[in-house]
C-alpha cells in the first residue's frame, strides 16, 4: 500500500477515503488556500439553502461554479498544484466537507 502522504501512481489509486485524506490535506497547506476552500463552501451553503427555500431551482446550477471558482483559485494561485478533484472527484469532495467541518470544528487552523 502506498504511503497515503504522497500522490499514487496511476496504477495503485488510493482504496478507501480514510488513505485519500492524509494526501488531502497535505494539498492543502497553504492557509489562504483552505480559506477560500472554507468561504467557496461556506457561501455553497448559503446558496443551497437560499435556492431551496425560495424554489429557486436555477440558483443550483451555482453551486459547483461557486463551490469549485473559490477552492481552484486557491489552488492555482496559492497553494500552486492541482485541485485532486481532476483524479479523485469524489475523495476530493467529501475532503472539502470533512475539512470545511474540522475548520468550523476548530480542528484545523482557518
Amino acid at each position: 500500500m502506498p504511503d497515503s502522504r504522497t500522490r499514487p501512481s496511476d496504477t495503485q489509486p488510493f482504496d478507501s477515503f480514510r488513505s485519500f485524506y492524509p494526501f488531502y490535506l497535505s494539498e492543502h497547506a497553504n492557509r489562504t488556500c483552505r480559506r477560500l476552500h472554507f468561504i467557496g463552501s461556506l457561501i455553497v451553503l448559503a446558496i443551497l439553502c437560499w435556492s431551496l427555500a425560495q424554489q429557486a431551482w436555477a440558483g443550483l446550477a451555482l453551486l459547483p461554479l461557486v463551490g469549485y471558482g473559490f477552492a481552484w483559485v486557491g489552488h492555482f494561485f496559492f497553494e500552486h498544484n492541482r485541485p485532486a478533484t481532476f483524479k479523485y472527484p469524489l475523495y476530493s469532495l467529501a475532503g472539502d466537507w470533512v475539512m470545511f467541518w474540522q475548520i468550523a470544528t476548530g480542528k484545523i487552523r482557518f
